[in-house]
């Protein structure tokens, strides 16, 4: 087991209790109560090592010119007459990999994620690439790689970038956190380098338009990468916009709350690689005069699991098959952190039979360079608890995952009233506040984010140390797949990061599976939850139960089909564990 030294910090400001709360073990003993304020004071200054609070200006999101949207980030731009690439371009190249000094990945850990087990499943074998040296890179994308500060493959993008290269359809089963963004990016926009000009449609020079002199074109992207949030779609933009740098692929992104007028001009500037939500791509695909999908050659579909339910099933059925593409001319990715009947589906109608298959691991099981830390907190305390614990701990980028719209209100003013630097975000908010948020959160303007669930997908930011349940997950809003997802926003591709949960009785539902999670790991297992350590049970054979409606066992249980997971070859959905094995 883990040492127990995360698990009970109490407040910097009274540094002589910690042996107490450390040894009981929880917040809300008497013991603890003891040493909170009873008076109602509030902190005056800002804690040490924070940067000062700042409040929100929410007057300027109401005009349009008090925000960019980050759909108008800034791309490559190129003349576009000789040669497959452009120049180097250093003022954009600092804007889009930072500063050279500060690119490079100290601290990272990869011991843990080289020893994900990855299986392939299906009658295809693909030979990994041990180093992005090995994988067939053009020099230029193989700079980008290395500027954007990858060294190591991971797993998912080992299989996948020889896969792609070798223009299989692929189904990659992958929580986020695994380095799949990259995994289907390189290797597209690699097999299209130099194939640019024969491929693409005509657009205008980026060098010499003029807004309102210039015609404008029709958007016919090359790529299309579909996802279920907003803040994922930047998010995978952003990663675009470096690896299409020196490329002549233009990147375009599109997603609801935004303006669709910008968005519009954006798309009509030419548009080789598209990122899109399924509402808004839908909305531009019935305006023909400014997307077509006739020259798609490569579909992404990210996070599928999160899209393929009744409210978007209208959209996804007519991107996958509306429009004028050719689909012997498409190559498909399918990209889903688990596996649902509906996603097999899917995968059924559009992908290849020669497509390949991989899993990475369990979600839960890639979390060991993540510290976990369940603490018992009494309800009444836990606004206390949680400025105890934040000020415990040198200052760090800290996501706070609260269950509803009016906590993350109500602890956004608890922690800016007592100086602390923090933003929220929620469903609520509108796309600018969202963005102005994110942006506040990246820039270290706001270290301290407030979120639900909801709107955290996108949320994937390197030095994020400390995650925060201050709400557990309920059983019936996400439960433990939504804990591991949560937690997964630190500890990214290789770092190792801190989870911290606030636990009390209504949390009984989630107690059974959060122990398990923890001892797949071999975290340190609290006293109030050693009566949920099932007996004769080890890390090996914990047995994760199936979630009834997803078609695929958390992790070696039975799925939907009455198969063990991973060897359901007789399933009416075409053998989906066919030949299934473990890749060293």
């Amino acid at each position: 087991m883990a040492d127990n030294s995360w698990n009970v910090p109490a407040s910097s400001d009274q540094p002589g209790d910690a042996n107490v709360a450390q040894d009981a073990g929880v917040f809300g003993t008497t013991q603890l109560k003891e040493t909170l304020p009873t008076n109602g004071s509030k902190k005056t200054e800002t804690p040490a090592g924070w940067v000062q609070p700042t409040a929100y200006d929410y007057t300027a999101y109401g005009r349009d010119s008090g925000h960019e949207w980050d759909s108008n980030a800034r791309v490559y731009e190129w003349d576009g007459e000789d040669g497959d690439i452009g120049p180097e371009v250093p003022a954009l190249e600092v804007e889009l990999f930072g500063e050279p000094g500060k690119r490079n990945n100290r601290g990272i850990d990869f011991s843990t994620i080289a020893q994900i087990e990855l299986i392939q499943e299906g009658p295809v074998r693909i030979e990994p690439i041990k180093t992005f040296e090995d994988a067939g890179l053009h020099p230029a994308m193989l700079k980008n790689v290395q500027l954007a500060g990858y060294e190591t493959p991971t797993p998912i993008q080992r299989y996948c970038l020889p896969a792609i290269h070798l223009g299989y359809d692929v189904i990659g089963i992958a929580q986020t956190g695994s380095g799949k963004t990259a995994a289907y990016l390189v290797p597209i926009l690699n097999k299209l380098m130099g194939k640019a000009k024969k491929l693409a449609a005509p657009r205008p020079n980026p060098a010499t338009f003029q807004e309102g002199v210039d015609q404008r074109v029709r958007a016919e992207p090359l790529v299309v990468i579909v996802c279920p949030t907003r803040e994922l779609a930047v998010q995978i933009f952003n990663e675009a916009r470096k690896f299409c740098y020196r490329t002549m692929l233009r990147p375009c992104v599109v997603y609801g709350g935004a303006a669709v007028r910008d968005q519009e001009g954006q798309l009509q500037k030419g548009c080789d690689v598209l990122i899109a939500t399924p509402g808004r791509l839908v909305h531009f695909m019935n305006k023909p005069d400014v997307l077509t999908l006739r020259r798609v050659r490569y579909m992404v579909i990210d996070e599928a699991d999160e899209m393929l339910t009744d409210d978007w099933k209208d959209e996804l059925t007519t991107i996958m098959s509306g429009g004028e593409q050719e689909e012997d001319n498409i190559n498909y990715m399918l990209f889903s952190a688990t596996f649902p009947r509906a996603a097999r589906e899917l995968a059924t109608a559009h992908l290849a039979e020669t497509h390949v298959r991989f899993r990475v691991g369990r979600a839960g099981s890639t979390h060991a360079n993540i510290k976990q830390s369940i603490i018992y907190v009494d309800p009444s305390l836990k606004k206390q608890a949680l400025i105890d614990l934040i000020t415990s701990l040198p200052p760090t980028r800290t996501i706070v995952f609260v269950n509803s719209k009016r906590t993350a209100e109500e602890v956004d003013d608890f922690l800016y009233k007592e100086q602390m630097p923090c933003t929220s975000m929620h469903s609520d908010r509108n796309q600018r506040e969202r963005e102005a948020s994110m942006r506040g959160f990246r820039s270290g303007q706001w270290p301290i984010l407030i979120t639900t669930g909801v709107t955290a997908r996108g949320i994937d930011v390197r030095n994020v140390m400390h995650v925060i349940n201050y709400d557990l997950p309920s059983m019936d809003h996400g439960g433990i797949e939504e804990y591991t997802h949560r937690i997964g926003r630190t500890g990214r591709i290789g770092h190792r990061g801190l989870a911290s949960s606030f636990y009390s009785d209504r949390d009984e539902p989630i107690a059974p599976l959060l122990t398990r999670t923890l001892m797949e790991t071999n975290q340190e297992i609290p006293e109030f939850l050693q009566p949920y350590v099932p007996e004769g049970v080890t890390a090996d054979n914990l047995g994760f139960e199936a979630d009834s409606d997803s078609g695929e066992a958390v992790g070696g249980g039975d799925d939907d089909t009455g198969n063990t997971a991973g060897d359901d070859a007789g399933t009416d959905v075409g053998g989906w564990g066919a030949g299934t094995a473990p890749v060293p």
